[in-house]
């Protein structure tokens, strides 16, 4: 596992190579296999991977999400807030589990914040989504992960750079 965290990193550009669906599969596994609490499952998933449907996905909100236009798949992440009270935890589990899935299978992959950011000045991003897909009322969307093959290559974060003030000892002093 610390392999897997040590190589994840967030991939913009991808290669126009498609996904086979056997690895779509093990992604949605993945997504399924999430944990959450008190086992409610309010997380839903939509696969989009229509070249069409991901150019308006990548215009859900005014910066950051561009990149889902050139990815071969998108995973909305979203929940049902009325069947739980902490979706919003539930479903940011289960997007860092398909990232890291994704990385497990050679792929890369990149979130994009939706709730609380704006489409544009009147609509949210959220918004924006729930009438892009048809999504009812009660289904809140946390993000979006584009998902493919990486066209760019990342080093790993050093272990010199990783952030240890930020870890303490039984207090905060």
């Amino acid at each position: 596992m610390i392999d897997l965290l040590r190589k994840r990193r967030s991939i913009r550009k991808f290669t126009t190579e498609k996904i086979a669906p056997e690895t779509i599969d093990t992604l949605i596994e993945a997504a399924l296999r999430a944990p959450s609490s008190r086992g409610i499952n309010p997380w839903e998933f939509i696969l989009v991977d229509n070249p069409e449907l991901l150019a308006k996905l990548s215009t859900s909100k005014e910066h950051g999400s561009e990149f889902i236009k050139n990815a071969p798949l998108a995973i909305v992440v979203c929940a049902d807030r009325t069947k739980s009270d902490v979706w919003i935890e539930d479903c940011s589990i289960a997007a860092i589990i398909i990232q890291l899935t994704a990385v497990s299978q050679g792929l890369g992959s990149c979130w994009a914040q939706i709730r609380d950011r704006q489409h544009g000045y009147e609509m949210t991003a959220e918004t924006y989504l729930q009438k892009l897909l048809g999504l009812p009322e009660q289904l809140k969307v946390e993000c979006l992960l584009g998902v493919g093959y990486p066209a760019e290559e990342k080093q790993p974060v050093p272990a010199d750079k990783l952030q240890l003030d930020k870890i303490k000892n039984n207090q905060w002093i």
